[in-house]
């Protein structure tokens, strides 16, 4: 059948939202309303004639609301197939009515479960008879229509469905009952099990937009958020400018992520050019630190992306901009500031709120052919008890503080990576070579470059310190920072010749500090 009258519309939501406009709306077409509960409850105190389930299926509600829509009556007046004469016999041998229109929201399980309630509450939260009616609902779509989102009641309220519409709604009422037993899935395996990695794992997520195009033009793509709803880049609010890429998104994420790291600390800004870090410091004020991270390399800076730890104001948005700038990304940004950047169609602006938490747990996802990569994030942070001195020469306070932040820093470069810092800010950063002394010389030589291009006496590789995210295999990477000034390494140690670099240390007159701590990133 096409096109179907809503004759008989059973109604049974946790989300209130909407329900009464639409059971006004229904009722004038004459449509019978069938409700439960709550529901019921709040369609009456509306002013509107409602059946109650009891009253279709000849039992009470019971065992506190646990048991009311699982009966044939109901199940039948959604299954049955209208134009199957044996289906039509047995209804009405049995007195069971047909229902066109089932609008159903299930129980919050997410939202319980991340107000942190106790076990017995989230038990509680799990939805029977909902997902029930919905399935049964959405097979039978050539019949009935199924609505589990609030977002599609207007299609209702003329009181008729088309086929084009049931079809469309099942779909969506599949997909919700499989986020709903992923999330359930996800709880009792991770969670209440205890199991780091589940047998099987399944990823609950809604769609919050198509996007233009992947990596490259002839690649499709789109961004998903749990369905608790998306934090960081992808809960972001867009000020202005046009629509972000696949790759905005991916190098707005390396740079909220890399500002997050300094979210308790000094003002602090990150640039990121192809998911790596080309500038990062931090500084009195916003707009010093802004300064010192462009200086570092000015030419990759363009063209890239902006996060900075700090709401925006007007002086260091004029800064900005000053050169191209794709994606400026902020928790928040003041009327300055937004006014500046409103002369700048093309520049996204967005507003994150509170910075996300460098040490929350979660895990990460990797495609491959063929199967999945999943791990946990790279929360590890540097304690005073991880460093060990090394070398006959202790790190002067100064040094030690220049090696934390280059430490940080690195661990948001592509391996191999090398970064020399000074002053809070970097000086020079060699990213995603295949070997680690590549990687110091790139970036000692970026240093140099950004030294002529500022027309300083020296690079700020001089009296630096270096850190490398992962050991040094042979001395000549780390006689690569010495050549290039600096005074103090850090690195997580770990190889067979680890005796042979920390002698070349101390040959140097360097300090040297282990961490005991890798921070591969590919």
């Amino acid at each position: 059948m096409t096109s179907i009258p809503i004759r008989r519309a059973l109604l049974s939501v946790s989300d209130k939202t909407g329900i009464v406009d639409l059971g006004r709306a229904l009722a004038a077409r004459g449509t019978e309303l069938v409700s439960t509960g709550g529901t019921a409850s709040a369609l009456r105190d509306a002013g509107l004639t409602v059946r109650d389930v009891s009253d279709l299926t000849g039992f009470p509600e019971m065992m506190d609301g646990r048991v009311k829509t699982l009966h044939p009556a109901v199940h039948g007046g959604l299954l049955g197939v209208r134009d199957d004469p044996a289906h039509a016999a047995a209804m009405a041998a049995h007195g069971i009515g047909a229902i066109d229109l089932v609008v159903v929201n299930l129980y919050p399980f997410e939202a319980t479960v991340a107000k942190r309630a106790d076990r017995d509450t989230v038990i509680e939260n799990i939805d029977i008879g909902g997902p029930s009616m919905v399935r049964s609902a959405a097979k039978n779509h050539a019949y009935v229509a199924i609505v589990t989102d609030p977002a599609d009641y207007a299609m209702l309220k003329g009181g008729v469905t088309t086929i084009d519409q049931r079809r469309l709604l099942a779909a969506k009422a599949f997909a919700a009952t499989a986020a709903y037993d992923a999330a359930i899935a996800g709880w009792f395996g991770h969670v209440d099990q205890g199991a780091r990695f589940p047998d099987r794992v399944t990823l609950p997520m809604r769609k919050l937009a198509e996007l233009r195009y992947g990596e490259n033009p002839h690649q499709l793509a789109a961004l998903y958020a749990p369905n608790t709803g998306g934090d960081g880049i992808a809960g972001a609010q867009q000020l202005q400018g046009k629509e972000l890429s696949y790759n905005n998104y991916n190098d707005a994420d390396a740079a909220l992520e890399l500002v997050s790291e300094f979210r308790d600390g000094p003002p602090t800004v990150v640039i990121v050019k192809h998911a790596n870090p080309c500038g990062v410091a931090s500084a009195d004020t916003l707009i010093d630190a802004y300064r010192a991270a462009l200086a570092c390399d000015s030419v990759s800076a363009f063209g890239g992306i902006i996060a900075v730890n700090r709401p925006l104001d007007g002086a260091t948005a004029e800064a900005i901009s000053g050169i191209f700038t794709e994606v400026v990304a902020a928790p928040d940004a003041d009327a300055d500031a937004r006014a500046v950047f409103a002369r700048k169609k093309n520049l996204r602006l967005l507003l994150t709120g509170d910075l996300p938490d460098p040490a929350r747990k979660g895990r990460m996802l990797k495609s491959i052919a063929g199967g999945f990569l999943i791990q946990s994030r790279d929360f590890g942070t540097l304690t005073d008890e991880l460093l060990k001195v090394v070398t006959r020469r202790a790190p002067t306070p100064q040094e030690l503080a220049d090696c934390r932040f280059a430490w940080t820093v690195a661990k948001h470069v592509k391996s191999n990576a090398i970064v020399y810092a000074r002053d809070g800010a970097t000086a020079g950063i060699g990213a995603g070579q295949m070997n680690r002394l590549e990687s110091a010389r790139i970036a000692a030589w970026k240093a140099k470059d950004a030294a002529e291009k500022a027309g300083w006496e020296a690079p700020r590789t001089i009296g630096s310190a270096v850190a490398s995210d992962a050991f040094f295999p042979f001395a000549d990477g780390l006689l690569a920072a010495v050549e290039a000034g600096a005074t103090a390494v850090i690195q997580p140690g770990g190889s067979i010749r680890d005796d042979e670099v920390i002698a070349a240390a101390d040959a140097a007159g360097l300090a040297m500090v282990f961490t005991g701590m890798r921070h591969f990133r590919h």
